[in-house]
């Protein structure tokens, strides 16, 4: 009866749509959270809580399955008892009673099980809507977002140098390169190696044409003095961004990276909610953004910084993610207004796992298209994936929640 209820009201805001009547007008069907499934990427068994790539199923009792991606088993299954029984379009608030809920601010780990979670909250509220996510978030701000590549797996060429060239001519923004050395088990010479990579960066310069068609990734490799001596040498060159100059415990190091070199600079990938990022962003010491999802905890929260990155005219050029999170992302650059929008993709191209419909992501000449169809557009096999867990009850130790009188979530 709920399922049939559910169509019903489906098929009646999917003619209001169709007839250019807005959101509010329509009868949203009332829906709570049943079931949290958590499955394992096969193929992917990378041991890092802050890249897993585990896919989560939010489970209504209206039919409406959700999905999500990130996230390690443990924090999953104890974000995941928060929400059982609560109304999924609550996405706010169900974000901000699992962020506070338990006393303690959450770590990187936890907001990327968050992230997971909330991602799979629009993706049901999208298709309870008939709409897909990017309207939910205000609607297309573009067309299309541009892409740059970390490698080209497209590309037959044996140098660096031919990679970087034919992936420009594939039509992707810019090419970025790491430094040399750090492989294997040979020692790292800071001296040697920063010289090689700044003649590794004018051949690549070179063979690219300039105009910021690359663009380097220092990894935290190097010490303060020589990743200066790096920015120094390039900034003639001009590339697109170097991006984690020096190791990313201490951004406030930052107000003196700034002061000595003029290259354009990018922080962000080992970060996750705006507390970690927002002062490098207000205090114009960075130039992009480099948080993703699901690691900054979720969609509601990327939008938040991409308004602050949009007030303080610096770019947003997210880490390269899961394949789910990088159709997330589209959504959420595809409706925002940063300054600039860049997009990175391992090997130049998306991937494509056979867990998820063929047609999850819409990527041709070198740039990603907003995927129109409802909540994220991603239809998910669980057959082809790894059944891990089920979370069906809610947690036996709940925290006190202090609310104020308006009904807001406050520490407790």
């Amino acid at each position: 009866m709920q399922r049939r209820n559910f169509l019903k009201s489906s098929l009646v805001g999917s003619a209001a749509i169709v007839a250019g009547l807005p959101l509010s007008t329509l009868a949203a069907p009332k829906l709570k959270i049943t079931k949290i499934r958590y499955y394992a990427a096969p193929g992917y068994n990378k041991p890092l809580f802050n890249q897993a790539r585990g896919i989560v199923e939010i489970e209504t009792d209206g039919g409406i399955i959700g999905i999500g991606e990130g996230g390690s088993k443990d924090m999953i299954e104890q974000c995941a008892q928060m929400i059982i029984g609560e109304d999924p379009f609550r996405v706010e608030h169900l974000w901000q009673n699992v962020y506070r809920g338990m006393f303690y601010p959450p770590g990187r780990e936890k907001l990327h099980a968050l992230g997971a979670l909330e991602m799979a909250l629009w993706d049901i509220k999208g298709k309870a809507l008939g709409v897909p996510v990017y309207d939910l978030l205000g609607g297309a701000t573009r067309d299309y977002v541009e892409c740059y590549a970390t490698g080209f797996r497209a590309s037959k060429a044996k140098t660096e140098e031919e990679r970087a060239r034919d992936c420009i001519e594939a039509g992707l923004r810019a090419y970025r390169i790491g430094p040399t050395g750090g492989n294997g088990e040979q020692p790292f010479d800071f001296y040697d190696n920063a010289k090689k990579t700044i003649e590794f960066c004018k051949r690549i310069d070179a063979a690219v044409g300039g105009g910021g068609k690359w663009a380097l990734d220092l990894h935290t490799r190097f010490d303060l003095t020589e990743g200066i001596k790096i920015c120094k040498a390039l900034e003639n060159l001009e590339p697109y961004f170097v991006e984690d100059i020096v190791r990313s415990e201490n951004p406030g190091v930052y107000k003196t990276v700034r002061q000595m070199t003029n290259v354009p600079i990018a922080v962000g990938e080992q970060f996750g909610d705006r507390w970690d990022i927002n002062e490098l962003i207000e205090q114009r010491l960075i130039d992009y953004t480099r948080v993703t999802l699901p690691n900054t905890g979720g969609i509601g929260e990327f939008k938040k910084i991409a308004s602050i990155c949009e007030t303080h005219y610096a770019g947003m050029i997210p880490h390269f993610t899961g394949p789910l999170s990088t159709a997330a992302l589209v959504h959420v650059l595809g409706s925002s207004s940063p300054n600039r929008c860049l997009m990175e993709l391992g090997g130049g191209e998306p991937e494509r796992p056979a867990y998820f419909n063929e047609d999850f992501i819409n990527f041709k000449n070198g740039k990603l298209y907003l995927n129109p169809n409802p909540g994220l557009g991603v239809k998910f096999d669980p057959k082809k994936a790894t059944f891990v867990m089920e979370v069906t009850t809610k947690t036996q130790f709940p925290h006190p929640v202090l609310k104020s009188p308006d009904g807001a979530i406050h520490n407790w």
